[in-house]
């Protein structure tokens, strides 16, 4: 790893005390958590990424699966509210994956998606800062590591992970 990706996955302290509190939240809602990540492909192989407004990086759209929600129905809402994607057939599930630097009990479901619409251009709010298409050979530098492993074993045919 070169000090540049090793810099990119030391998480700062505002981004570790957020994780905390989203972790400390979570225990108390439910008691083991799981979620799901969009990995969406536009038409000229370009990767979805979001930026949080409460952590730093780029990352794949997606979020916690509700009480009472499938993983496609939390996948579905979670690309609509974090880039105005809406599916037009159903995505690959690419892989489970075991989160350990989020909690000791969260798990992510990820999805290939290729076939979608944006309903409008996502403006920035209080949750999601940027959303974008980037090209897989020329990702921002603050993509997270997480985020690049996930692309690389989905289209780059890297061993896979079990863990996120």
């Amino acid at each position: 790893m070169t000090e540049q990706e090793e810099a990119r996955a030391t998480p700062s302290t505002r981004d570790r005390l957020a994780l905390k509190l989203i972790a400390l939240g979570a225990r108390f809602q439910r008691p083991m958590t799981l979620g799901v990540r969009g990995l969406v492909l536009d038409a000229q192989n370009r990767v979805l990424l979001v930026r949080h407004t409460y952590v730093s990086g780029l990352y794949l759209p997606g979020g916690g699966v509700e009480n009472g929600e499938t993983l496609m129905e939390a996948l579905k809402r979670e690309l609509h509210e974090e880039a105005n994607v809406l599916l037009d057939e159903p995505p690959e599930l690419f892989g489970m994956y075991f989160n350990r630097r989020f909690s000791m009990r969260d798990h992510v479901a990820l999805y290939v998606v290729r076939s979608f619409r944006i309903v409008r251009p996502r403006a920035p709010d209080r949750e999601i800062a940027e959303a974008g298409f980037f090209d897989l050979d020329a990702l921002p530098a603050d993509t997270t590591v997480a985020t690049r492993a996930r692309i690389s074993e989905a289209l780059a045919k890297s061993p896979v992970s079990p863990y996120w």
